[in-house]
């Protein structure tokens, strides 16, 4: 089923240049083309229209393409770095040029980078975004080239707190069933779990999707607790705490909140004095840092091969992102407090929103023909996350695996191949063959 495309996926990106493009020594008829293009260029640009009819009426001068403007912002700002008074510091002088490219780099992402799926609060916002995940994807690459220990002093300069080795921790003592051992278990971390899996929620909009992936993730715990000391956790810390509780309030509270965007009624006023009173303009603007509209993925994971192989793809990719950021912390001594691994957090949820919306569009519209640039930069990330967490593991897990864990793994990769084949080849071939079988019968 092909749903319906929201306004902003409708926009025409072709330039009147691009339209009229030719090959070096082509003839165009010069009376006509200028004409086109002569109308073109009176005609608004249907992109920016799109933007504008969804935007608050004040915002209206932001939408327009302003990007002599902004460049001439940027230069003024380098100028005035350009003519201050130096700074002796040279560890101060770095950070604050690192600091200054990667501002840079994003506005210069909010002006040129081609625009997503989203357009609240502002399709500049989601510019910014995507520039932020190629800064990132940029900054594995330089990760990837060095290795563990550089990688640690490499942080240990940007916060010099960090280059310290981490304690083993592990959460499988005293697994009484308790209500003291219960209360010894809840901390901060708990809200962290429940605001995760809310996100989590808000990313895949599928009750069945987030359950599956919440009871997979509890078994990789299991199946590479030897590596990682922290896996180890007390069967209710898994069952009862994490997939039950944690898991299943984020995911009651992000599912509902999908909701009530679907079935929430958006009236778009077109200009603020056509909203009487200030608590009602007040509602408008909190209204533009919320979706325009809402649209509700359906996986239909058995209804084709191509469904089917695709949502095992983003289970696994899902699984991989979640796996990196234990590893990555193991393998580069950052502790669980550290806000390091918050902003890397916060930073994958804002990439996985719009990718993984351009990703059930190139699943679901078959009229989508190109994957999306989000969700392309965003595989690209979790990615290189996994090409360096096995750079740097090497020689830090020496216990293998057990035996139980092998053996699970093997079953369950075969079962999976084995309903795939009867799911999508065998089934439908018997189907064939006994409808062929009746129609001669006839």
């Amino acid at each position: 089923m092909t749903t319906p495309q929201d306004p902003f996926l409708e926009r025409s990106y072709t330039s009147s240049s691009s339209i009229y493009a030719q090959s070096p020594g082509s003839e165009l008829d010069t009376p006509f083309l200028e004409k086109d293009i002569q109308q073109l260029q009176q005609q608004p640009d249907p992109a920016v229209e799109a933007v504008r009819k969804l935007t608050l009426p004040f915002l209206g001068p932001i939408v327009r393409p302003r990007t002599l403007t902004a460049l001439t912002v940027l230069l003024l700002a380098l100028l005035y770095v350009a003519v201050t008074p130096d700074i002796d510091s040279t560890e101060t002088n770095v950070k604050l040029g690192i600091t200054a490219a990667i501002a840079c780099f994003v506005f210069i992402g909010m002006m040129q980078f081609r625009d997503g799926p989203f357009v609240r609060p502002h399709v500049a916002f989601w510019r910014a975004v995507l520039s932020l995940s190629v800064l990132y994807q940029m900054a594995l690459v330089f990760f990837l080239f060095l290795n563990k220990h550089q990688a640690r002093q490499m942080l240990k300069f940007v916060y010099p707190e960090l280059g310290v080795p981490l304690p083993d921790r592990s959460y499988a003592e005293g697994c009484e069933l308790t209500l003291d051992n219960l209360k010894n278990q809840i901390d901060i971390f708990v809200l962290a779990h429940v605001l995760g899996w809310y996100a989590k929620a808000l990313i895949l909009r599928d009750y069945w999707f987030c359950w599956i992936l919440s009871i997979m993730f509890e078994v990789m715990e299991y199946s590479l607790q030897h590596q990682l000391a922290n896996f180890a956790e007390c069967w209710w810390d898994h069952w009862i705490l994490d997939v039950l509780t944690c898991n299943w309030l984020g995911i009651y509270l992000g599912m509902k909140t999908c909701e009530y965007f679907e079935v929430k009624h958006y009236s778009w006023a077109g200009h603020m004095r056509h909203i009487k009173g200030i608590k009602g303009k007040a509602k408008r603007a909190v209204q533009q840092f919320t979706p325009h509209d809402w649209t509700r993925f359906e996986w239909k994971t058995t209804s084709s091969f191509k469904h089917w192989m695709a949502v095992i793809a983003l289970l696994v990719v899902f699984l991989q992102c979640e796996l990196n950021c234990f590893y990555l912390k193991f393998l580069v001594w950052i502790p669980p407090e550290h806000p390091l691994l918050t902003y890397r957090l916060i930073l994958i949820f804002f990439f996985a929103l719009p990718a993984t919306r351009e990703a059930y569009q190139y699943l679901v519209d078959k009229n989508t023909k190109r994957f999306g640039p989000h969700a392309w930069v965003i595989l690209a990330n979790i990615f290189t996350e996994t090409l360096i967490c096995i750079k740097y593991g090497r020689g830090e897990f020496p216990e293998p695996a057990p035996l139980a864990v092998v053996v699970f793994w093997i079953v369950f990769s075969s079962s999976l191949v084995l309903y795939t084949v009867w799911k999508f080849w065998w089934l439908p071939k018997t189907r064939k063959q006994k409808a062929g079988g009746a129609k001669k019968v006839e």
